[in-house]
């Protein structure tokens, strides 16, 4: 008696032999994992990924996130931390002024300043240079992760500058590494329908691709929750993908989970801990070459976050004093979280915390 099994388990049983065989999935597996519910086999595929990657090693860093202005020259549809010059709210920060923040929040384990903003055309690009080089001479013991893809494409258009030599001159002031913001999806189309009004698709990859040939390694990031079609996001991981094959300079790929506009907006404005969950698991299981895939508590909770560990996730961000830009546009989780947390948080799945500097070297493990 021959017994028909169903089309679906037949494909999901081919992703799992080429998963353990170490085969690399392809477009159509992506699609499929996008397609299918079952998300438990999809989380323990990619927990296995992740433990022959990292074992059960969680890593965090003591960071701050600096934002030296909100003015900016985009209107993207989804964002909500911009400002128009003279709107009410509206600043740009002198590196004085910086300083003086940071002197109020600053501690002594803060590792990292994670420096984003928006896109002020109202100051030249020695501004967003002077910026880095007054923190590094203040703070040289933090590392400098600063601007984005589409920030530096912005910095290039307003000095004239290509990529390679703005990138230069940031790093002659201290900048060590780029943040992965700006990618949003990586889909002209999408682009468009969202006023994605800053770096396109083949700009944002080819800073990321300059930035490695200058020895630098970056973050990388998807914006997913809006528009863009599940096939979008396949495509946007295998855009990715095939810039790490060449590269090997991204550390860490980020999905970020799209926020709405107000704090107050109903569960149906939000996406679900079910496609929260897929992100983390099956970015883990197309991004072979990519050793870290972030849970980024701030956009989908603590507590998601702990699941997430044991769905392909090995990285759940820092303490990130402050941070502005998510809940901007309505993110419900605190604006950082405290160094007593976030272990309490990993061990809570089972895991064990490591605190890491920017590029990943461990500097203390909490058994």
């Amino acid at each position: 008696m021959n017994i028909a099994i169903p089309t679906e388990a037949k494909q999901m049983q081919s992703i799992i032999e080429k998963v353990r065989a170490g085969e690399r999935l392809n477009r159509e597996d992506g699609v499929f994992l996008y397609q299918t519910d079952d998300l438990l086999t999809i989380g323990q595929l990619a927990n296995e990924v992740n433990l022959q990657k990292n074992g059960r090693k969680v890593y965090f860093i003591e960071n701050m996130s600096l934002y030296f202005t909100n003015v900016c020259e985009a209107h993207c549809a989804f964002c909500n931390f911009r400002k128009d010059q003279g709107q009410e709210g509206s600043y740009t920060l002198s590196g004085e002024e910086m300083i003086a923040y940071v002197e109020q929040h600053i501690h002594p384990d803060v590792r990292e300043f994670h420096i984003v903003g928006g896109h002020n055309p109202h100051v030249p690009f020695q501004y967003y240079v002077d910026s880095l080089k007054a923190l590094h001479e203040r703070f040289p013991q933090v590392a400098l992760k600063a601007y984005t893809a589409a920030e530096i494409d912005f910095f290039s258009r307003i000095s004239g500058l290509n990529y390679r030599e703005v990138i230069q001159e940031l790093m002659k002031v201290g900048l060590v590494s780029l943040t992965g913001g700006g990618a949003e999806i990586l889909s002209d189309e999408y682009r468009k329908k969202m006023k994605v009004d800053k770096a396109d698709v083949s700009q944002y990859l080819q800073v990321h691709r300059t930035a490695h040939e200058l020895g630098l390694r970056t973050h990388t990031t998807m914006l997913y929750g809006s528009v863009e079609k599940k096939e979008d996001r396949i495509d946007h991981m295998l855009q990715i993908r095939e810039l790490q094959d060449d590269t090997n300079g991204f550390q860490v790929f980020i999905p970020l989970s799209m926020q709405p506009i107000s704090p107050k907006a109903s569960i149906r404005r939000r996406n679900s801990a079910f496609d929260d969950l897929k992100a983390i698991a099956i970015s883990r299981l197309m991004l072979d070459n990519i050793k870290h895939i972030k849970a980024y508590f701030i956009n989908i909770g603590t507590q998601l976050t702990q699941v997430a560990l044991t769905m392909g996730a090995s990285d759940v961000h820092g303490t990130m004093v402050k941070e502005r830009i998510s809940h901007a546009a309505g993110a419900l989780t605190p604006e950082g979280i405290t160094r007593e947390d976030l272990i309490w948080l990993i061990k809570g799945a089972g895991r064990i915390p490591v605190e890491r500097d920017t590029f990943y070297n461990e500097v203390k493990v909490f058994e």
